[in-house]
């Protein structure tokens, strides 16, 4: 029997980013993860304080960036990859009242570190910008599929990664720990996204799935180092080649990419763009949300050994360092959670 202090079940942000937890704290653990879920690739990794549909700051975006961008430049060092690209998010004005919104707004406290109070002019024939942009910044895009791809190489490397489905029926919970096969832990932590849906602790937890779907398109004349964002975003990934998303489905909850996001997608992007571009990729992946729009944190009510990181919707990247941290303090330290993210605002 191996005996570890943590099982992490899931293998995405949420899950990378509480084992970095462990890792600092020199804790063993073991990963277990099915590679089923997508979420990270339609979020396309961006990093950015700001709503920009509102012009107002995301949920806690300071402190999520002060933890957050120092836990992407470890990662880089860990893994020798390089995962954050530093890049200003270009908002496109629609009409002069959105530009009167977005000055108005850079003057707020909590804002003026995140909008630049600069109009800037579109200069770029390939773009329709009549109005101009304004600029967002501390922004950026964390590399997910790399990130995701070597940290799993990484867990192989020290023995700490299983590739596969978690049976939860064969977990037995104890009242000091709980055992999975042929493995004794004190606490298991699933991470598992749209997955814990069939999860039966968390099963009853308001987890909604909205899915996604995202274009890579090769458009050698648009020539732009910066995140376009209008009815869609255009993020550059170099070599021509731009992520355009993303799409919003409540009700279809499978992987498959539609005709009917695709022609959406590019609809949007025909009424922003006037150069020429190929379509050359197409994905499609279920985001877990909250209808709260805070994340599923915290441990279960019947037993204590029992931890959930979920919910991390479309800001994984933000959020994922902080509550992984703060649910970290809460197992081993006992400080309380932040009462907007604890599992038991909701009865379950």
């Amino acid at each position: 029997m191996k005996e570890l202090d943590y099982i992490i079940v899931g293998c995405g942000l949420a899950g990378i980013a509480f084992s970095e937890q462990l890792r600092a704290n020199d804790k063993s653990f073991v990963v277990f993860d099915n590679q089923s879920q997508q979420s990270s690739v339609v979020a396309a990794g961006l990093y950015n304080p700001v709503i920009l549909k509102r012009f107002t700051e995301v949920w806690k975006a300071k402190e999520q960036l002060e933890l957050a961008l120092p836990f992407y430049k470890k990662l880089e060092v860990l893994l020798d990859v390089k995962l954050d690209y530093k890049l200003p998010v270009y908002r496109r004005f629609a009409s002069v009242e959105e530009q009167n919104e977005w000055f108005t707004a850079s003057d707020k406290p909590n804002l003026e570190d995140y909008l630049s109070t600069q109009l800037i002019k579109n200069d770029n024939p390939s773009i329709i910008a009549p109005l101009g942009f304004g600029k967002v910044l501390q922004t950026g895009r964390i590399d997910t599929s790399t990130l995701l791809k070597h940290y799993k190489v990484f867990l192989k490397g020290i023995d700490s990664y299983f590739n596969e489905t978690f049976d939860y029926s064969d977990l037995i919970i104890e009242q000091d720990c709980i055992t999975y096969k042929s493995i004794k832990a004190k606490h298991v932590v699933f991470a598992e996204g749209f997955g814990m849906i069939n999860n039966p602790f968390f099963k009853a937890l308001p987890l909604n799935v909205a899915k996604g779907e995202v274009l890579t398109i090769k458009a050698p004349d648009l020539k732009i180092d910066y995140v376009l964002k209008s009815s869609v975003f255009v993020v550059p990934e170099g070599n021509d080649l731009y992520s355009v998303g993303a799409t919003y489905n409540w009700d279809d909850k499978t992987h498959q990419i539609t005709e009917e996001a695709k022609k959406e997608l590019l609809d949007n992007l025909k009424q922003l763009l006037t150069c020429n571009f190929e379509v050359v990729n197409q994905v499609a992946g279920i985001r877990p949300t909250v209808k709260d729009r805070r994340p599923l944190i915290g441990v279960h009510h019947t037993s204590k050994n029992i931890a959930i990181l979920n919910g991390l919707g479309t800001r994984g990247v933000m959020i994922a360092p902080s509550v992984a941290k703060e649910l970290y303090n809460y197992i081993e330290k006992g400080i309380p959670l932040n009462n907007e993210i604890d599992i038991n605002r909701f009865n379950y």
